[in-house]
């Protein structure tokens, strides 16, 4: 089974979004997040992330905490999504160089963060849109 993780900056919004939406589209992958900072680590799902799961009935894990991704993420995960151009580009500098290989950009384009746009609703539709083609992707 391939192992994703999916990476923003202090997954609480935008890889949190993506974790939760990947497992509702497939059960056919191991699907968790993380983030590239620690300055939220141990923080709850932003409360407007939450909002677009029950807005949309996507379950999620009440539970899940911000977590930094670390040096044993790289070599357990087959495939590493940065959310944005600045995820891919701080993910590649804290890659060993053997794991640079799994780091992808999420979309052709960044995902903007909704902690500063406050934009759930777009962020969502990327989000959504984006999972799909990577499903796309990953069955090939």
């Amino acid at each position: 089974m391939k192992k994703i993780v999916f990476v923003c900056l202090g997954n609480i919004c935008r890889s949190p979004m993506a974790e939760f939406v990947m497992k509702d589209l497939t059960k056919g992958f191991h699907i968790e997040s993380r983030a590239t900072s620690s300055w939220e680590k141990g923080n709850p799902i932003y409360p407007g992330t939450q909002g677009i799961f029950k807005k949309h009935g996507i379950p999620y894990d009440t539970t899940k905490c911000s977590m930094q991704i670390s040096q044993a993420d790289f070599e357990q995960f087959d495939v590493i999504i940065g959310m944005d151009i600045n995820n891919v580009r701080d993910l590649m500098k804290m890659a060993p160089a053997t794991a640079r290989h799994k780091i992808f950009q999420f979309a052709e384009t960044s995902v903007p963060d909704p902690w500063y746009t406050g934009d759930f609703d777009e962020t969502y539709d990327l989000v959504l849109a984006g999972c799909k083609a990577w499903l796309q992707r990953l069955d090939q």
